[in-house]
Order: C-alpha cells, then sequence, then structure tokens
C-alpha cells in the first residue's frame, strides 16, 4: 500500500471527492425540494438531476455491454 503516489489521506481524498459533492449536492436537492415551494423546487430538480443523469448512463452502459 504504500506504493501509492501522494500517499494515503491524498489517494483517499481523490478517490471519493466526486462522489462526496454529488451526495452533497443531492442531499442539497432533496431538502430544498422538501422544505420550500416554487423556486426551491426547481433547485430540488437541478440538483437532484446530476445523480439521475448518471444513473441513467450507467444504466445505459450496462445495457450495451451485454
Amino acid at each position: 500500500m504504500s506504493g501509492a503516489p501522494g500517499g494515503g489521506a491524498r489517494s483517499l481524498w481523490r478517490v471519493f471527492r466526486w462522489p462526496a459533492g454529488l451526495a452533497l449536492l443531492t442531499l442539497g436537492g432533496l431538502l430544498s425540494a422538501l422544505l420550500g415551494d416554487g423556486l426551491w423546487d426547481a433547485l430540488g430538480w437541478a440538483a437532484l438531476a446530476p445523480a439521475l443523469g448518471l444513473c441513467l448512463r450507467g444504466l445505459w452502459l450496462a445495457s450495451r455491454r451485454r
């Protein structure tokens, strides 16, 4: 494990920064859609759209591999 470039903590952050950012964006979207109305709903949809898009892309890629 010591052969990882940049050390353990740095490489761990490099692995999890995009999933952590997506999780925070999704959480913010869920909270804004649940707690607000009108513009908050639109912000919730906008914040949830990237997660939905990535899920659909993953399903599409998986179906192409068959």
